[in-house]
């Protein structure tokens, strides 16, 4: 006779059965760590990435979701060989066993650590790390910028040690995300926000521990430039003392944590508060010093204004006066005589020197001067006059006029003086100077004398 199994068993729907399974992988496995190879990789529209994991012997598959790999600095390709934290679960529709990955980072070296050597190496031959370049930290420091998460564990480090150590210290703070894809660019605008408002003495740049992917953004080419090229000094404070990003490089001084940061930045209470006190009673012994100098300069200064009391130096002056009076009387009665004999000798000299004897000796000396002048003018007009008569006579004897009158002519054909007879020829118009005229002809015949 047939009898249900119901009634003696537990019956489980697939559902349940595979709701148990995945709560059995995740309270008895929980996290892994997984070293394995890529495969068959897609990446949905969703942004969340689905593949396998294999190595020689078996593989696995495997999910990342959205905001798990928005921190993958690279998108993984086919054949990447991997480091993986994930959860062990169940895809219960289908009920396949499948991992969700949480992290993720390329094996070997790790690309991250590769591109952390890269730009390491590449700011370090610019320059970025060189010491001659870092600014100093300023020995009074009012108040301190901070450049981090505003609800990280850093931030609340940071005020802390700065409470306790000198609670005169403003603190003014620049959240950022610190982790992430947006944290790199914050992180710069905070700086350059920092930098333009100009209100603090320094800035601390930093958040707390992680791992590489965590810090990544300490690491970016962008936030180190920005470091390095900022006014203010900067004193990097990323993760424990072990981590050392890019930015602890660049930065003006590194502290190894958060906490040593705000030591650095920070003097302590106790040692102002002695400070303070010791430069108080040096300051009342400078005074107590400077009173007594005042004192004695006093005493001696009253002693001084005795001797020098206006009613003597009034008696001194007037004394004084009288004097130069009767010195100037003298001298001006001395100065008065040598002028009066002075004035005898130059009457004196002066009549000697009259000028009516040189004006009367001048005007015979011109009369004297004239006559010969008109005496010497007559004599050249004369030898003028007969040097010009036997000049006239020498060029009439020459001239051609005279010989013109004494019977003689002279020919021209046009304008050309006539020499010869085989100079002119038959018809040509010949014009004949006389001494009193000139007698126009025309050439009818030439002969020559042989």
């Amino acid at each position: 006779m047939y009898t249900s199994t119901s009634t003696q068993h537990n019956i489980l729907s697939v559902a349940k059965l595979n709701k148990m399974v995945g709560s059995l992988l995740k309270t008895h496995i929980g996290q892994v760590w997984i070293t394995a190879e890529i495969s068959n990789f897609v990446a949905a529209a969703s942004g969340h990435w689905y593949f396998t994991l294999k190595d020689r012997n078996a593989q696995v598959k495997a999910a990342m979701f959205k905001g798990a790999n928005g921190r993958v600095p690279q998108r993984p390709k086919e054949g990447d060989s991997v480091l993986v934290r994930a959860n062990v679960g169940l895809y219960e529709p289908r009920g396949d066993y499948q991992i969700i990955v949480e992290h993720l980072e390329f094996d070997g070296a790790g690309l991250l650590k590769q591109q952390y050597e890269q730009l390491k190496h590449k700011l370090q031959a610019e320059g970025l790390f060189a010491t001659q370049t870092k600014q100093a930290i300023p020995k009074a420091i009012k108040t301190v910028g901070i450049v981090t998460s505003a609800t990280g564990a850093a931030l609340h480090d940071i005020t802390t040690v700065l409470k306790r150590r000198n609670p005169m210290i403003n603190v003014v703070v620049y959240p950022t995300q610190v982790q992430g894809a947006a944290a790199a660019a914050q992180i710069v605008n905070a700086i350059f926000i920092a930098n333009r408002r100009r209100e603090v003495d320094i800035l601390i740049v930093g958040r707390g521990g992680g791992s590489l992917e965590d810090l990544w953004c300490f690491n970016e080419e962008t936030v180190a430039r920005a470091i390095f090229g900022s006014h203010l000094p900067i004193v990097s404070a990323v993760g424990h003392e072990v981590d050392v990003t890019i930015a602890d490089f660049v930065a003006d001084l590194r502290a190894a944590t958060p906490s040593q940061a705000a030591e650095l930045v920070s003097s302590d209470m106790s040692d102002v508060l002695y400070t303070i006190e010791q430069r108080c009673q040096r300051l009342i012994q400078a005074i107590n010093t400077k009173l007594s100098q005042c004192n004695y300069q006093q005493q001696l200064l009253s002693g001084k204004l005795q001797q020098n009391h206006p009613q003597h130096r009034l008696q001194q002056q007037v004394q004084a006066v009288d004097r130069l009076a009767i010195q100037l009387q003298h001298t001006m009665q001395r100065r008065l005589q040598t002028y009066q004999r002075r004035h005898v000798q130059l009457t004196n000299c002066l009549g000697q020197q009259s000028p009516v004897h040189l004006v009367n000796h001048s005007a015979q000396y011109a009369q004297t001067l004239t006559q010969r002048l008109h005496q010497a003018m007559d004599n050249r007009i004369n030898q003028q006059q007969q040097r010009f008569a036997k000049v006239t006579g020498i060029l009439n004897s020459v001239s051609p006029l005279a010989t013109l009158s004494r019977g003689y002519s002279i020919s021209f054909v046009g304008d050309q003086l006539l020499h010869k007879a085989t100079d002119i020829k038959a018809g040509d118009k010949l014009t004949t100077r006389l001494a009193d005229g000139e007698v126009v002809s025309k050439v009818e015949s030439v002969s020559t004398v042989k």
